[in-house]
């Protein structure tokens, strides 16, 4: 697969009881239909706004509009300033014969309890789970009772039980030089 290699985050939004809210893709999406995965996954828009680098500024907002395109969180429920920017990730992926992914991928993390309104466009189910459900789901993915996509995966296997252990201290991760090549 030769995908050109593009900018693209992956949100993790944990509500205040420190479960973690996911979402399975609707199946109208071109890559990845009907996979469970993160919170919210995109890649920002080539404007002015979401290109500015600068603490990953951009990134951020970027992933404010995506939450209210996707789920239908409210702006202002989501500044960019607390979108926490975590890592960057490279990975590539198939999705199908035609299409698939090469990105670098922007970690966000947020903390907060937030409303929810999901356009069943882009989501056809969402739920919060706790480190347990998600152990459990990753293993119905393994076996094959499930999707998920790639990126989630990569995440959760490698870095996301230990990222949400630490929840009020993720500043020990904050590593905005490094490209972790999976």
């Amino acid at each position: 697969m030769t995908g050109l290699l593009h900018r693209a985050f992956s949100v993790f939004l944990f509500n205040t009881e420190n479960k973690l809210l996911l979402q399975q893709r609707s199946d109208a999406k071109i890559t990845f239909p009907g996979y469970f995965t993160n919170t919210c996954c995109s890649h920002p828009l080539s404007n002015p706004g979401e290109l500015e680098e600068n603490d990953a500024i951009g990134v951020r907002r970027a992933a404010q509009r995506r939450l209210k395109a996707e789920l239908g969180i409210p702006m202002e429920e989501v500044p960019p300033e607390e979108i926490n920017y975590l890592t960057r990730i490279h990975y590539k992926a198939q999705s199908d014969g035609i299409w698939g992914e090469h990105e670098i991928d922007y970690i966000l993390f947020v903390k907060k309890n937030v409303t929810l309104n999901p356009d069943p466009n882009e989501i056809k189910s969402y739920c919060y789970v706790t480190k347990e459900e998600l152990k459990e789901l990753l293993k119905k993915a393994a076996s094959g009772e499930i999707k998920i996509t790639p990126w989630f995966q990569i995440v959760a296997e490698a870095f996301l039980f230990k990222w949400w252990d630490n929840l009020n201290h993720l500043s020990q991760f904050v590593d905005h030089d490094k490209i972790h090549r999976m």
